[in-house]
């Protein structure tokens, strides 16, 4: 079978790999689909992890081609979503033996609700590939413990600001703003549920959050009443922006990548007492998410920019490490 490695540090090939063999306790998935996630333009640059070639993609969406014997819960053609951080041989697609960039994937040690979870299947493949990352939204949303009368904004309409628009709708959050500074993204955030955008690039956010949700309590004036400030731009600008329109009691959530420090005014935190927590994976919502993507499966499919074939999958990565290039690429298989 063909598999993507990377070769060296900005390198990768599609080489021919052995196709797997299934052992009792395992299912073989075909892969149908597989996203791109930023993180492997990151593995990319640095050459991978660990010695030798590393097998990319851990966005995996594909069809159970063979079951092993002492395996329950499956049926050959079952359309499936897989969680790549519990696999025995290392986490799919991050430095693990495996990656789903391929033909073939092997689940070993194959749990229903562990290791893999069955999707209908009338879910486009492209969709159910968005599981993982889906997750990665959701788990943000979960840490800010959203409540429906709570007011939120998120910073950054890609896929896991989306993801997390969508998450607090499903959560039940009566009103939810999205900011971003690319209007085809706050289409976007409109299309899958926001109840209102702020062009950050053209309007005074805090003004903006203030005519949106009132204003805000707090010994300091020109608070916004919101109670949820979502992070998924990774934009130092953003931390700035939150924390100074923050009203005491207010949340934030950090779920983007920052690759550099923020400097953060420790006497608002106090005097506000804000509370800012951190997001990263997604320890329980893995499969947790599968179900809303089930059931709101159009509007998640809004968030897929680009679909690109496993033929042209070199076109996809340098698309994928472009900035502005794409919002979200996902390889399909024939």
């Amino acid at each position: 079978m063909k598999s993507t490695v990377i070769t060296g540090p900005g390198e990768t090939r599609v080489v021919d790999v052995p196709k797997p063999t299934v052992g009792p306790n395992d299912v073989l998935v075909r892969i149908r689909a597989c996203g791109i996630c930023g993180s492997d333009s990151l593995y990319i640059s640095m050459g991978g992890l660990g010695k030798g070639h590393m097998p990319l993609g851990h966005e995996p969406a594909g069809e159970i081609v063979e079951i092993g014997s002492a395996v329950a819960g499956f049926t050959v053609g079952d359309h499936v979503v897989v969680n790549p951080m519990i696999a025995p041989s290392g986490i799919i697609g991050n430095g693990g033996e495996t990656g789903a960039l391929a033909e073939y994937l092997l689940i070993e040690d194959a749990i229903r609700g562990t290791s893999a979870e069955i999707v209908p299947d009338h879910i486009p493949f492209e969709v159910a590939a968005l599981n993982e990352p889906m997750a990665v939204a959701r788990h943000g949303v979960n840490r800010c413990h959203p409540k429906p009368s709570d007011k939120v904004v998120i910073f950054g309409a890609g896929p896991i600001g989306l993801g997390a628009t969508i998450g607090f709708k499903s959560a039940g959050v009566g009103h939810v703003v999205v900011a971003d500074l690319i209007p085809a993204r706050l289409e976007k955030a409109l299309a899958v549920g926001a109840d209102a955008v702020i062009n950050s690039a053209e309007e005074d956010v805090a003004k903006r959050l203030i005519e949106l949700h009132g204003a805000g309590e707090s010994m300091f004036p020109g608070k916004a009443g919101t109670d949820i400030y979502y992070d998924a731009a990774g934009a130092p600008p953003v931390i700035t922006a939150a924390l100074g329109a923050a009203k005491t009691g207010a949340r934030l959530c950090v779920v983007a990548v920052h690759k550099e420090p923020v400097a953060v005014d420790f006497l608002n935190i106090m005097s506000n007492e804000i509370t800012i927590v951190g997001s990263i994976g997604y320890p329980d919502e893995i499969f947790e998410v599968t179900k809303d993507i089930v059931a709101n499966w159009e509007k998640y499919a809004v968030i897929v920019s680009h679909t690109i074939p496993f033929a042209d999958v070199d076109e996809a990565l340098r698309m994928a490490s472009t900035p502005g290039a794409a919002d979200k690429v996902v390889v399909v298989f024939d």
